[in-house]
């Protein structure tokens, strides 16, 4: 979390799903987490400057289709010498720039990889461009959408870069080293404009489950805690959950549509009694009859407050079996971001308005047909 909490961003909270073990084995990485391993033999690195390419790592083809007449054997030989040669050159500038790292957006050729192998370096492949966004952050780098050597202001740094095999499954991991690990390891390795680079606050979830319906409930899960953490950076104010807030709406609208003369009224009642239907889709994803269940909500929320489990924070109980149960959703600490439940009820009431508003209907027929 930064120092001010306005300036949290849910970009740099990111998840990887490995399969395999338990929910209980995920654990978090502070730093970039690849999920595959490097396509060259070299797979760990330390105070390593990093190349980040948005196009393939290979030779350039031409746009249109060419033919090349070649009269020997000779010529056959030297045509493919030039590409390789062409090559070399290009993977030994940037080893001569002591980049020890590269991280392409596209496919990495074949004779690329060769040449990399001979030079002990690794490449990465990060095939989605929000992921090389963010890695991009995390090394300080600028992609490059040519295959050369980057400038000092283009190329990356990252402490460390390293191979771990969780489940089964090889990841890459990217990660810059903390001021304590720094004071503990220096090194005379370390460039100088290393210090530029700002600490990166990315983290990655990484997550482990047994089936993939597993991992995917997990992810939505974390991605839904990230967003009600950024909800309460903006406005900390909460309400009780599980229905209650919901229930005490529809009450206080109830009683205030009874004070209301004339026909207006009629429409508060039922914009009250639509409150409900949050209670009652609950119930029944609970299993239990949802009639029976809004019934003792309503007879909660309008009872004295000596009568024993009522009052505006009673709300639905999901761990009943059978019958339905209610509690009291503060003291159980269910609570919700009252920011989502005001946006959700005003785009509900929106919606609703503008069904409303529609007076007629323009049926479109097919071409052709009476």
């Amino acid at each position: 979390m930064p120092r001010d909490a306005t300036r949290f961003s849910v970009d740099n909270v990111r998840v990887v799903k490995i399969m395999g073990g338990g929910l209980a084995q995920s654990r978090v990485v502070h730093g970039m987490v690849l999920p595959q391993a490097p396509e060259t033999v070299c797979h760990n690195a330390q105070f390593a400057r990093v190349a980040v390419f948005s196009c393939p790592v290979d030779m350039g083809q031409t746009e249109t289709k060419g033919t090349v007449l070649l009269h020997n054997a000779n010529e056959m030989l030297d045509y493919t010498k030039g590409e390789e040669a062409q090559m070399e050159q290009a993977v030994r500038e940037l080893h001569d720039a002591n980049v020890k790292v590269v991280v392409c957006g596209s496919g990495v050729g074949d004779l690329a990889i060769h040449y990399l192998n001979r030079f002990d370096m690794i490449v990465v492949r990060c095939p989605s461009k929000f992921e090389l966004r963010r890695l991009c952050r995390v090394v300080g780098a600028n992609p490059l959408a040519r295959f050369g050597v980057p400038t000092p202001e283009e190329m990356g740094y990252c402490d460390e870069v390293r191979t771990d095999e969780i489940g089964g499954d090889r990841v890459t991991i990217l990660r810059q080293w903390s001021a304590s690990e720094l004071a503990s390891r220096p090194s005379a390795d370390r460039p100088a404009f290393a210090d530029r680079i700002q600490r990166s606050p990315l983290v990655t979830v990484v997550l482990r489950g047994a089936t993939v319906n597993a991992l995917d409930d997990a992810e939505r899960a974390v991605d839904d805690g990230v967003n009600v953490i950024k909800s309460l950076t903006k406005d900390a104010r909460l309400v009780p959950g599980a229905c209650a807030t919901e229930m005490e709406l529809s009450r206080r609208v109830q009683e205030r549509a009874e004070q209301t003369p004339g026909i207006n009224q009629h429409a508060m009642k039922a914009f009250g009694q639509a409150l409900q239907i949050f209670a009652r889709t609950l119930g029944d994803n609970v299993g239990v009859d949802s009639t029976a269940l809004v019934a003792k909500l309503i007879a909660a929320h309008h009872a004295s407050a000596s009568d024993g489990l009522v009052g505006p924070s009673i709300g639905i109980d999901v761990e009943c079996e059978n019958e339905p149960r209610v509690l009291d959703a503060k003291e159980a600490g269910i609570l919700d971001p009252l920011s989502v439940k005001q946006w959700a009820i005003r785009y509900a009431v929106q919606a609703a308005l503008t069904v409303l508003q529609v007076d007629q209907i323009v049926m479109a027929k097919t071409a052709g047909g009476p």
